[in-house]
């Protein structure tokens, strides 16, 4: 593994999402010469990377189809045939030019990041209800198409999670995820946080991620109600940015504040005393696990995924109901506070810290393409 290039071209909006910040950690650690397919977004975001980048323009109101001609040129026009290939996501702006050059040329290595299968859309989990079920459809269409391409022609396939394992036949390498332990660490330290617990946080929990179906946040509001039913004063802080904004504004309490998408959140987590993970349909979540290191105990719904990433230091729920028990148990039982807080700090400490897993990806993935 010397050459690697990344096709990052679905990176389109302002948010920063699960597969792009395995990106951008893995390319932080790998020694590699590593050259960035993308758009100003991707370079913004990864200004960081010791990298060269290939930047196409991204004009607003074209940039989808603007996209997709830079994705056929890059693929068509591309020319070294000793090197990897790493597609950061499934959608057709990354996969197509993996798919693409590795048809004109057999012998370079695709890896083909996967890093969500969406259910059926009639599954009673499917997020894509309503209104959104057009696009469920369409979505889940799509991964019928891109899913075959990649279990017949990827030499690699990286998944956040065990249990997506079972949708390929190539080899698959688990990402799940990590955490900046040394940032973290680095942080607190700095600003005198004592990580157990927070007594005098401004917010009782915190959200971070997209404000998107699959994340569970309009069940989120609901859940806050019915923790304000019990703690009136409770506050929860939403951090991030999404399609369902508006919408998750529009139902939440007056107890709710929204910040939007945040460069630098850790002060922020470190101003709340527990972290919300509500989705309804995942495939990890990374955003949790930073405020799970920082010693914030997590309430989440009983994922199958959740089984293996987050196996202690996340209280498990079944239902909106129970959701909200949890939480106000956090809240009003320091031993079980307490307890939770040590389980979620240890947790990510020992099995999340992107330094051991960039090390632990690399290997396996050049014992894979090198096998």
């Amino acid at each position: 593994m010397e050459k690697l290039y990344v096709i990052w071209y679905a990176c389109l909006g302002e948010g920063l999402s699960g597969g792009d910040n395995i990106l951008i950690e893995l390319c932080r650690r790998w020694k590699l010469n590593i050259t960035i397919f993308t758009g100003k977004e991707g370079k913004r975001m990864g200004e960081s990377l010791a990298a060269s980048f290939k930047i196409c323009p991204s004009h607003r109101f074209f940039r989808y189809v603007e996209r997709l001609y830079y994705t056929l040129k890059t693929a068509f026009t591309f020319k070294d045939q000793d090197c990897i290939v790493y597609t950061a996501s499934d959608f057709p702006h990354d996969l197509l030019v993996g798919w693409i050059i590795k048809l004109r040329f057999p012998q370079v290595r695709w890896v083909a990041g996967y890093y969500l299968v969406i259910c059926p859309v009639l599954a009673p989990n499917n997020p894509y209800k309503g209104c959104n079920m057009v696009k469920g459809i369409l979505y889940r269409s799509l991964q019928c198409v891109t899913l075959r391409i990649v279990n017949k022609w990827a030499d690699l396939v990286y998944v956040t999670s065990e249990p997506e394992r079972k949708h390929f036949t190539k080899p698959t390498v688990v990402i799940k995820g990590g955490v900046d332990i040394k940032k973290i660490d680095f942080y607190l330290h700095n600003e005198n946080k004592v990580f157990i617990p927070f007594k005098n946080a401004k917010y009782d929990a915190v959200f971070v991620g997209r404000l998107h179906y699959q994340k569970g946040i309009l069940e989120l509001m609901e859940i806050w109600k019915k923790v304000n039913e019990t703690l009136p004063l409770s506050k929860l802080l939403v951090i991030g940015d999404g399609p369902l904004r508006e919408k998750a504004e529009k139902i939440a309490p007056s107890t709710v504040t929204f910040v939007g998408f945040q460069k630098d959140k850790f002060s922020l987590l470190c101003d709340s005393k527990i972290i919300l993970h509500p989705a309804t349909y995942d495939s990890g979540g990374m955003a949790c696990a930073e405020g799970m290191a920082l010693g914030l105990p997590a309430v989440g719904f009983d994922l199958e995924v959740f089984k293996t990433y987050y196996p202690y230091g996340m209280l498990k729920a079944k239902t909106k109901d129970e959701f909200a028990k949890y939480i106000i148990s956090l809240l009003t039982d320091e031993t079980l506070y307490y307890q939770t807080s040590i389980d979620a700090r240890s947790l990510i400490v020992n099995h999340w810290d992107w330094e051991k897993r960039s090390k632990e990806i690399y290997d396996e993935t050049k014992r894979i393409l090198l096998s």
